[in-house]
């Protein structure tokens, strides 16, 4: 049996650890998310070496809100993905303990990584997944962050630049993708969104 690799990339708020964690009931293969292979890099990598492994290590709370633009935290999450990919690539070509195979998801899963390592490879699949439904965006930023930041200093106009920010991402996302010519799922966040995330694999 060919061992089986899948790939979830996507905008944050988009609901990526929740396909993955269907997918993985679904297909009956493991998975793991790349914030999670980011803090095993940054456990053994140095600031000095690696430093766009640690771009918001500097920032607490909402300070990196603060600090940037909308624009130049998409960017910067850009960069953390082209660092964390380090890991992410290792661990594809590498493990030997997950036989059948696994899913990986995370933002730092980007189409220009993929399509450079593994376009030749079959048995590897990347999807991408998006919501521009402003309102769900907006609902899913308040709950997640409210419980992360503070609540007095994350304010109404930050929250408002954290959908920006996830918004811009997205934009620049999506268009490496219909670079690379790579499947694009516009969640629903409901049952629907198994079967889209499956057809766009060929798996459905």
């Amino acid at each position: 049996m060919t061992k089986q690799i899948i790939l979830v990339g996507g905008m944050p708020t988009a609901g990526k650890s929740t396909i993955a964690e269907n997918l993985s009931k679904h297909l009956n293969l493991p998975w793991i998310s790349t914030d999670q292979i980011g803090i095993i890099m940054r456990a053994v990598a140095t600031k000095e070496k690696h430093p766009k492994l640690f771009t918001w290590e500097d920032y607490e709370g909402v300070q990196f809100l603060n600090k940037f633009t909308a624009d130049e935290i998409a960017d910067n999450e850009f960069a953390n993905g082209d660092a964390n990919w380090l890991g992410v690539r290792k661990l594809i070509k590498e493990d030997y303990t997950w036989n059948d195979g696994f899913i990986i998801e995370g933002t730092h899963i980007l189409p220009h990584l993929v399509a450079q390592d593994f376009s030749d490879s079959s048995n590897i699949k990347a999807v991408f997944l998006g919501d521009h439904d402003i309102e769900r965006v907006r609902r899913v930023v308040s709950t997640r962050n409210v419980l992360v930041f503070n609540t007095a200093a994350y304010t109404d106009s930050l929250q408002e630049k954290d959908i920006e920010w996830a918004l811009n991402f997205s934009e620049k996302l999506k268009s490496q993708v219909l670079k690379y010519k790579m499947p694009w799922v516009e969640v629903e966040k409901n049952e629907n969104d198994l079967t889209k995330v499956l057809t766009a694999l060929g798996l459905g």
